[in-house]
Protein backbone atom coordinates (compact mmCIF):
# COMPACT_ATOMS: atom_id res chain seq x y z
CA UNK A 1 0.00 0.00 0.00
CA UNK A 2 1.46 3.16 -1.13
CA UNK A 3 -0.06 6.19 -0.32
CA UNK A 4 0.39 10.03 0.13
CA UNK A 5 -1.52 12.67 2.10
CA UNK A 6 -1.33 16.58 2.17
CA UNK A 7 -1.79 18.21 5.65
CA UNK A 8 -2.78 22.19 5.83
CA UNK A 9 -3.93 24.33 8.74
CA UNK A 10 -4.31 27.97 9.68
CA UNK A 11 -5.52 28.99 5.98
CA UNK A 12 -7.05 31.70 8.37
CA UNK A 13 -9.31 33.05 5.10
CA UNK A 14 -10.03 36.65 5.76
CA UNK A 15 -6.14 36.95 6.31
CA UNK A 16 -5.03 33.89 3.84
CA UNK A 17 -2.15 34.29 1.52
CA UNK A 18 -3.47 33.91 -2.08
CA UNK A 19 -0.16 32.88 -3.64
CA UNK A 20 -0.17 30.04 -0.63
CA UNK A 21 -3.49 28.92 -1.81
CA UNK A 22 -2.91 28.69 -5.17
CA UNK A 23 0.25 27.03 -4.79
CA UNK A 24 -1.54 24.23 -2.72
CA UNK A 25 -4.32 24.02 -4.95
CA UNK A 26 -1.24 23.32 -7.71
CA UNK A 27 0.37 20.98 -6.01
CA UNK A 28 -2.97 19.37 -5.32
CA UNK A 29 -4.35 19.23 -9.18
CA UNK A 30 -0.29 17.81 -9.76
CA UNK A 31 0.02 15.00 -7.36
CA UNK A 32 -3.34 13.92 -6.75
CA UNK A 33 -2.83 13.30 -3.07
CA UNK A 34 -5.45 10.48 -1.59
CA UNK A 35 -6.92 13.32 0.38
CA UNK A 36 -6.11 16.44 2.25
CA UNK A 37 -6.49 17.02 6.00
CA UNK A 38 -7.48 20.05 7.30
CA UNK A 39 -6.73 20.07 10.83
CA UNK A 40 -8.57 23.63 11.78
CA UNK A 41 -8.36 27.73 12.08
CA UNK A 42 -9.75 27.37 8.64
CA UNK A 43 -10.88 31.57 8.96
CA UNK A 44 -9.90 34.37 11.12
CA UNK A 45 -13.09 35.82 12.88
CA UNK A 46 -15.49 32.75 12.05
CA UNK A 47 -16.89 34.82 9.27
CA UNK A 48 -19.80 33.91 7.59
CA UNK A 49 -17.74 35.28 4.13
CA UNK A 50 -14.78 33.48 5.59
CA UNK A 51 -16.50 30.04 5.90
CA UNK A 52 -17.87 30.07 2.60
CA UNK A 53 -15.17 31.45 0.82
CA UNK A 54 -12.64 28.33 2.85
CA UNK A 55 -15.26 26.15 2.08
CA UNK A 56 -15.42 26.49 -1.95
CA UNK A 57 -11.52 26.82 -1.83
CA UNK A 58 -11.35 22.81 0.08
CA UNK A 59 -14.26 21.62 -2.00
CA UNK A 60 -12.53 22.98 -5.41
CA UNK A 61 -9.67 20.97 -4.53
CA UNK A 62 -11.69 17.52 -5.63
CA UNK A 63 -9.92 15.09 -3.36
CA UNK A 64 -11.57 13.72 -0.17
CA UNK A 65 -11.25 16.68 2.19
CA UNK A 66 -11.71 16.59 6.29
CA UNK A 67 -11.73 19.15 8.65
CA UNK A 68 -11.31 19.99 12.40
CA UNK A 69 -12.34 23.42 14.22
CA UNK A 70 -10.28 25.76 15.59
CA UNK A 71 -10.35 28.04 17.89
CA UNK A 72 -10.60 30.84 15.21
CA UNK A 73 -13.36 29.04 13.92
CA UNK A 74 -15.81 29.48 17.09
CA UNK A 75 -17.29 32.92 17.20
CA UNK A 76 -15.54 35.43 19.20
CA UNK A 77 -16.04 36.57 23.04
CA UNK A 78 -18.23 39.45 21.34
CA UNK A 79 -20.81 37.29 20.47
CA UNK A 80 -21.02 35.32 23.28
CA UNK A 81 -24.29 33.65 22.78
CA UNK A 82 -23.32 32.62 19.40
CA UNK A 83 -20.00 31.16 20.49
CA UNK A 84 -21.70 29.16 23.70
CA UNK A 85 -25.35 28.27 21.80
CA UNK A 86 -24.40 27.66 18.05
CA UNK A 87 -20.72 28.18 17.00
CA UNK A 88 -20.64 25.85 14.18
CA UNK A 89 -23.54 27.84 12.19
CA UNK A 90 -21.70 29.72 9.88
CA UNK A 91 -20.04 27.09 7.92
CA UNK A 92 -21.95 27.03 4.94
CA UNK A 93 -20.11 25.65 2.33
CA UNK A 94 -17.67 23.97 4.35
CA UNK A 95 -20.23 22.37 7.20
CA UNK A 96 -20.33 18.28 5.39
CA UNK A 97 -16.20 18.61 5.76
CA UNK A 98 -16.52 19.21 9.56
CA UNK A 99 -14.91 16.41 11.46
CA UNK A 100 -15.30 14.10 8.76
CA UNK A 101 -13.52 10.40 9.27
CA UNK A 102 -11.88 9.48 6.58
CA UNK A 103 -11.13 5.82 5.73
CA UNK A 104 -9.03 5.05 2.98
CA UNK A 105 -7.28 1.51 1.82
CA UNK A 106 -5.15 0.82 4.99
CA UNK A 107 -5.31 4.33 6.51
CA UNK A 108 -8.20 5.81 8.67
CA UNK A 109 -8.49 9.29 10.11
CA UNK A 110 -10.55 10.46 12.91
CA UNK A 111 -11.69 13.60 14.27
CA UNK A 112 -10.68 14.79 18.27
CA UNK A 113 -12.05 18.06 18.85
CA UNK A 114 -9.39 20.26 20.91
CA UNK A 115 -11.60 23.40 20.99
CA UNK A 116 -13.70 24.82 23.69
CA UNK A 117 -16.58 27.07 23.79
CA UNK A 118 -15.85 28.68 27.11
CA UNK A 119 -12.79 27.70 29.66
CA UNK A 120 -11.71 28.62 33.29
CA UNK A 121 -8.60 30.71 31.92
CA UNK A 122 -8.66 33.72 30.25
CA UNK A 123 -7.19 32.65 26.89
CA UNK A 124 -9.18 30.14 25.52
CA UNK A 125 -7.31 30.04 22.04
CA UNK A 126 -5.26 27.25 23.78
CA UNK A 127 -6.41 24.05 23.42
CA UNK A 128 -8.71 22.03 25.39
CA UNK A 129 -9.78 18.52 25.21
CA UNK A 130 -13.08 17.72 26.95
CA UNK A 131 -13.52 13.64 28.22
CA UNK A 132 -16.38 13.35 25.67
CA UNK A 133 -14.66 14.77 23.01
CA UNK A 134 -11.47 11.98 24.09
CA UNK A 135 -14.35 9.02 24.32
CA UNK A 136 -15.43 10.01 20.56
CA UNK A 137 -11.72 9.87 19.35
CA UNK A 138 -11.37 6.42 20.97
CA UNK A 139 -14.50 4.50 19.97
CA UNK A 140 -14.01 5.24 16.29
CA UNK A 141 -10.35 4.31 17.11
CA UNK A 142 -11.95 0.89 18.67
CA UNK A 143 -14.29 0.55 14.69
CA UNK A 144 -11.15 0.91 12.71
CA UNK A 145 -10.68 -1.80 10.79
CA UNK A 146 -7.70 -4.33 11.70
CA UNK A 147 -4.30 -3.81 10.69
CA UNK A 148 -5.00 -0.05 9.67
CA UNK A 149 -2.89 3.06 10.20
CA UNK A 150 -4.66 5.52 12.74
CA UNK A 151 -4.18 8.73 12.32
CA UNK A 152 -6.00 11.61 14.84
CA UNK A 153 -6.53 14.82 13.56
CA UNK A 154 -7.14 17.83 15.81
CA UNK A 155 -6.38 21.65 15.89
CA UNK A 156 -4.21 21.46 18.87
CA UNK A 157 -1.19 19.52 19.84
CA UNK A 158 -1.69 17.74 22.51
CA UNK A 159 2.03 18.35 23.90
CA UNK A 160 4.68 21.02 22.60
CA UNK A 161 5.97 19.99 19.84
CA UNK A 162 9.10 22.40 20.49
CA UNK A 163 7.96 25.47 18.26
CA UNK A 164 7.47 29.11 19.27
CA UNK A 165 3.81 29.06 19.39
CA UNK A 166 2.02 26.98 22.10
CA UNK A 167 -1.04 25.25 22.80
CA UNK A 168 -0.76 24.74 26.32
CA UNK A 169 -4.08 22.21 25.70
CA UNK A 170 -5.27 21.18 29.12
CA UNK A 171 -5.87 16.74 29.44
CA UNK A 172 -3.62 16.94 26.59
CA UNK A 173 -1.00 14.65 28.37
CA UNK A 174 -4.35 12.18 28.83
CA UNK A 175 -5.64 12.25 25.84
CA UNK A 176 -2.29 11.34 24.13
CA UNK A 177 -1.54 8.37 26.70
CA UNK A 178 -5.13 7.32 26.08
CA UNK A 179 -4.90 7.44 22.23
CA UNK A 180 -1.43 5.73 22.14
CA UNK A 181 -2.92 2.92 24.23
CA UNK A 182 -5.73 2.44 21.69
CA UNK A 183 -2.85 1.63 18.86
CA UNK A 184 -3.12 5.56 17.33
CA UNK A 185 -0.32 6.28 15.54
CA UNK A 186 0.01 9.82 14.76
CA UNK A 187 -2.14 12.64 15.92
CA UNK A 188 -1.94 15.53 13.38
CA UNK A 189 -2.64 19.35 14.43
CA UNK A 190 -1.89 22.87 13.41
CA UNK A 191 -2.13 26.02 15.46
CA UNK A 192 1.33 27.01 15.84
CA UNK A 193 1.76 28.12 12.42
CA UNK A 194 5.18 25.89 12.17
CA UNK A 195 5.93 22.25 11.07
CA UNK A 196 6.86 19.42 13.16
CA UNK A 197 7.12 16.21 13.71
CA UNK A 198 8.39 14.68 17.13
CA UNK A 199 7.84 11.00 17.98
CA UNK A 200 6.61 10.35 21.38
CA UNK A 201 7.10 7.25 23.39
CA UNK A 202 3.86 5.97 25.84
CA UNK A 203 5.20 2.92 27.30
CA UNK A 204 6.27 0.41 24.45
CA UNK A 205 4.24 2.28 21.43
CA UNK A 206 5.37 5.34 19.99
CA UNK A 207 2.94 7.81 18.73
CA UNK A 208 4.09 10.77 16.18
CA UNK A 209 3.19 14.42 17.03
CA UNK A 210 2.54 15.95 13.49
CA UNK A 211 2.47 19.80 13.35
CA UNK A 212 1.38 21.55 9.99
CA UNK A 213 2.77 25.33 8.77
CA UNK A 214 0.02 27.60 7.53
CA UNK A 215 -1.02 28.96 4.46
CA UNK A 216 -2.20 32.58 5.77
CA UNK A 217 -0.16 36.07 6.13
CA UNK A 218 0.04 35.36 9.98
CA UNK A 219 3.39 33.43 9.42
CA UNK A 220 5.74 32.74 12.53
CA UNK A 221 9.21 31.08 12.09
CA UNK A 222 8.42 29.43 8.43
CA UNK A 223 7.45 30.20 4.83
CA UNK A 224 3.87 29.21 4.01
CA UNK A 225 3.96 25.25 4.13
CA UNK A 226 1.86 22.41 4.08
CA UNK A 227 2.87 18.90 4.92
CA UNK A 228 3.04 15.95 2.88
CA UNK A 229 2.65 12.68 4.60
CA UNK A 230 4.23 9.41 2.50
CA UNK A 231 2.81 6.47 3.59
CA UNK A 232 4.34 2.89 2.29
CA UNK A 233 2.80 -0.29 3.86
CA UNK A 234 3.14 0.19 7.85
CA UNK A 235 5.76 2.79 7.82
CA UNK A 236 4.93 6.47 7.00
CA UNK A 237 7.31 9.73 7.11
CA UNK A 238 6.85 13.59 6.86
CA UNK A 239 8.21 15.95 4.68
CA UNK A 240 7.36 20.14 4.74
CA UNK A 241 6.69 21.56 1.55
CA UNK A 242 7.05 25.42 2.13
CA UNK A 243 6.44 27.92 -0.29
CA UNK A 244 10.44 28.89 -0.44
CA UNK A 245 13.56 28.36 -2.50
CA UNK A 246 14.07 25.25 0.09
CA UNK A 247 10.83 23.83 -1.00
CA UNK A 248 10.19 20.18 0.73
CA UNK A 249 12.49 18.84 3.25
CA UNK A 250 12.23 15.85 5.69
CA UNK A 251 11.00 16.25 9.16
CA UNK A 252 11.28 13.40 10.22
CA UNK A 253 12.50 9.69 9.77
CA UNK A 254 10.87 6.77 7.81
CA UNK A 255 9.18 4.62 11.00
CA UNK A 256 7.24 1.75 11.42
CA UNK A 257 4.29 2.61 12.47
CA UNK A 258 4.05 1.71 16.29
CA UNK A 259 7.53 0.54 17.00
CA UNK A 260 10.49 2.76 18.37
Amino acid sequence: MSMKLFHVSDVHFGAEDPKALDWFARCVADEAPDAVIMTGDLTMRAKPREFDAGGKWLLSLGVPVTIEVGNHDLPYYWDPLRRLLSPYKRYGAAERLIERTLDLPGVSIIPLKTTARAQWRWNWSKGHVSSGALRDALDLAEAVPKGNLIFVAGHHPLIEGGTRGTAKTRNGEKALAALADAGVHAILSGHVHDPFDKPVQVGDWTVRMIGAGTLSKRLRMSPPAFNEIRIDGGRFETLARTLSPEPKHQISRTSRAGLS
